[in-house]
């Protein structure tokens, strides 16, 4: 069985850039071409967590800590073949870790230091790294160390977060790392490469405010002729702006096709007049290579603004592949971001200005992102509704994964006609998530019960059932009507 690989689209939001102060990390799954990946919402108990740890598609095993903490995840419903893969989660301390995004690295990096076949990867970050962190920079620093000890079979980039700050980590070779720090006020996009751009060596090896790297990372770029600007290798010790992208990164045709139009278009979105997007006199096209890995926003983002851009497939472009109008040779050209085969994606928000119990959402949406919704969850609960956490390998009307699988499938070709449906209730949805978390976060804060945050999380579950349920019967009516077969006297 293939697990997940060569996909998924990240954005991590600093504290200042977003609506309310809180910081924000979300990411798609997206399952290779040809696969579809059943996802569910667990909660993890210490008592649950493995004291030795064993990967299914590596021989990568590992003793890990005593002590964990309990933990949400999103695991493979059929884990028992193809591993775990948590992805997404927040511990009770309210950090979350994202793992991973899938990048990619040239020829030269991989071969001063190759990658570990026996090594860590996207299956196991999650389950060995957040029960056993208490603010996203020691995720930062548990992650390096294993890297450095028992390296890595594949390139991956993973978020870390606390309420303060946002870290984003990108492998390096088979046993090397840098991480960074998103600004406060700044945003920044994933998609599929290794994005990292300036990078301080002085703050790397000096104060780690801000950039954290594997010890001899600098040794490594002068040893192995990485660095190919025209200065000294011993004034790398001094570089305060250095483009590891350029040196590290990877430039390929490929990467023009498949990644680089999904930062151009989130950036577009959320920075348009930071720069000029589009035209033939445009500072960024589709296909450059040097797109901004981090910029402040134009306006503050929010939830909504989020699920837009985990949704999107070039929408208001010529590149949408549901495209009717204009020069349709460029509808498809890219690799959107809401694809047939994304698994889920969640946004995991930490609020700052609410008691530590309901400090944390999840952001939950599954299927394909173009056309599903955020259900909202409080991750400091002992247990997960059913309708998230009971999904099977069958096909089944009664969980929120599958009934939005159905749906995606029934949309898609009958795309003018179920769209109708399909943005009433997005919009609707929207609005009622925030309506709910206003309203259980004020009961919580009046009645200070931990029990009641369980019981919100059931009723937001059942309201979106119920919801999901309906939009689910008239996409089917839609698709119905429009079948090929179709024929009625009046025809004849």
């Amino acid at each position: 069985m293939q697990a997940p690989s060569d996909s998924c689209t990240t954005i991590l939001v600093g504290k200042n850039a977003t609506y309310d102060g809180s910081t924000m990390m979300a990411r798609t799954e997206d399952a290779p071409s040809g696969h579809f990946f059943e996802k569910r919402h667990v909660v993890v108990k210490p008592s649950e967590q493995p004291k030795h740890y064993k990967a299914v598609s590596s021989k990568f095993e590992i003793d890990l800590p005593d002590n964990p903490l309990q933990y949400t995840s999103m695991p493979m419903v059929r884990n028992n073949k193809i591993g775990t893969y948590g992805e997404a989660g927040i511990n009770i301390k309210n950090v979350a870790v994202s793992a991973t995004e899938t990048i990619s690295s040239n020829a030269m990096v991989l071969g001063a230091d190759p990658l570990v076949d026996n090594g860590l990867g996207e299956e196991d970050i999650l389950t060995i790294v957040l029960p056993y962190i208490n603010s996203a920079k020691e995720g930062v620093l548990r992650l390096g160390e294993l890297l450095e000890k028992h390296g890595t079979y594949e390139m991956n980039g993973v978020g870390f977060q606390d309420e303060n700050e946002v870290w984003w980590l990108e492998t390096i070779g088979g046993h090397h790392f840098i991480a960074k720090r998103v600004p406060d006020d700044e945003y920044v996009v994933g998609p599929n490469q290794q994005g990292i751009q300036f990078f301080d060596f002085v703050d790397a090896f000096g104060e780690k405010k801000n950039h954290i790297c594997s010890k001899d990372m600098i040794e490594f770029i002068t040893k192995n002729h990485l660095d190919l600007t025209f200065k000294k290798a011993e004034d790398l010790t001094k570089e305060t702006k250095f483009d590891v992208r350029a040196a590290l990164g990877s430039h390929s045709d490929f990467d023009r096709v498949y990644n680089t139009p999904r930062a151009w278009f989130m950036h577009k979105y959320l920075a348009p007049k930071k720069y000029k997007w589009e035209g033939p006199n445009a500072d960024f096209t589709p296909e450059s290579d040097d797109i901004p890995w981090s910029l402040q926003p134009d306006h503050k983002i929010t939830v909504e603004d989020i699920k837009y851009l985990m949704s999107s497939y070039y929408q208001g472009t010529k590149f949408n592949p549901y495209g009717k109008h204009g020069d349709l040779s460029f509808a498809g050209k890219y690799r959107p971001i809401g694809v047939n085969r994304n698994d889920f994606v969640t946004l995991t928000q930490i609020r700052p200005y609410v008691p530590d119990e309901i400090k944390s959402l999840e952001w939950i949406a599954v299927g394909s992102c173009a056309f599903n919704v955020f259900l909202p969850q409080y991750s400091r609960v002992d247990d997960s509704p059913k309708y998230l956490k009971d999904v099977t390998t069958e096909v089944s009307t009664e969980t929120f994964y599958w009934q939005n699988r159905l749906i995606g499938a029934l949309a898609d070709p009958h795309y003018s006609e179920a769209m109708v449906w399909i943005d009433r209730y997005q919009n609707k949805m929207a609005a009622k998530g925030h309506e709910l978390m206003n309203k259980y976060d004020k009961k919580f804060l009046e009645e200070k019960d931990k029990k009641m945050l369980e019981t919100a999380n059931e009723e937001i579950c059942q309201l979106f059932k119920k919801e999901t349920t309906d939009v689910l019967g008239k996409v089917l009516h839609t698709a119905s009507l429009k079948m090929k077969n179709a024929y009625s006297r009046s025809d004849a």
